[in-house]
């Protein structure tokens, strides 16, 4: 969807093709909207738990190592993932997944750091309403949703126990400390080859920072000047977008050889 969203969706409509999401974040935002309807959705906030350099400043993340990336908090994950949950990499994704999946405007999206992980996603109305979507931080719940929807069935993850007390934060992104989700709204305003540019490029720049390569705080720089310095095409074809996705991959390791 971040690649060829531009591509994807039109195919769909065109098919009658319906497209469930899995991620937790689209789920809860799919699940959301069936409380109204989409002419009224004003906007939608991806929750993020901010990772494991949400408490950060820029001296210490300077130093991060790719033992300090992987200490997801919340969720448990795969390494590259959770390492884009770290530089907030996979935030920027979803806003270019949301993008496409529900025919939204940049502005439409909001990014709200939430460090429990219990809140999934938010969908705003145009009467100031906010429907949310709850649950424990397990992907098995989503992913369940999707392959058995518009059923529910019970499901083996745990439940939230309300016997016990619970916070539920909410603040603001800060995107000095985290610009990849700059990168996100770029990305999803300019379309076109900007979202296989986007991926490959951090894909590229994660795998190095795994190996030691670069520094944590390179992925978002290297990603970021890929982007720059791309041939951009505001309608590609599947073979563009291939293409863009092997230069990013290849720029990436090349400038770090130079």
């Amino acid at each position: 969807m971040v690649i060829a969203g531009s591509v994807l969706m039109p195919l769909a409509g065109r098919h009658g093709a319906a497209i469930i999401p899995v991620d937790s974040e689209h789920s809860a935002i799919f699940q959301a909207l069936q409380a109204g309807r989409a002419r009224d959705v004003q906007k939608i906030y991806l929750t993020a738990s901010g990772g494991p350099f949400r408490t950060w400043g820029p001296d210490d993340m300077d130093r991060a190592t790719v033992e300090d990336a992987l200490q997801h908090p919340t969720w448990d994950m795969g390494p590259k993932i959770t390492i884009d949950s770290a530089t907030m990499m996979n935030k920027a994704l979803e806003i270019v997944e949301a993008r496409w999946l529900f025919d939204l405007r940049p502005d439409q999206i909001g990014v709200v750091i939430h460090p429990e992980s219990i809140i999934h996603s938010l969908v705003e109305f145009c009467d100031g309403s906010l429907i949310a979507q709850l649950g424990v931080p397990d992907m098995r719940i989503p992913i369940q949703y999707a392959l058995t929807y518009p059923a529910r069935q019970t499901s083996p993850s745990r439940r939230m126990d309300f016997a016990q007390v619970h916070q539920l934060n909410l603040h603001p992104p800060n995107h000095d400390q985290f610009p990849a989700l700059r990168l996100g709204y770029e990305v999803a305003e300019r379309g076109g080859t900007c979202g296989a540019i986007l991926n490959a490029a951090n894909e590229a720049a994660v795998e190095l920072f795994r190996e030691g390569t670069i520094g944590y705080r390179d992925i978002a720089r290297h990603t970021e000047r890929a982007l720059a310095q791309h041939e951009f095409k505001a309608s590609p074809t599947l073979e563009d977008l291939l293409e863009a996705d092997r230069w990013a991959r290849e720029e990436v390791t090349r400038c770090i050889a130079c």
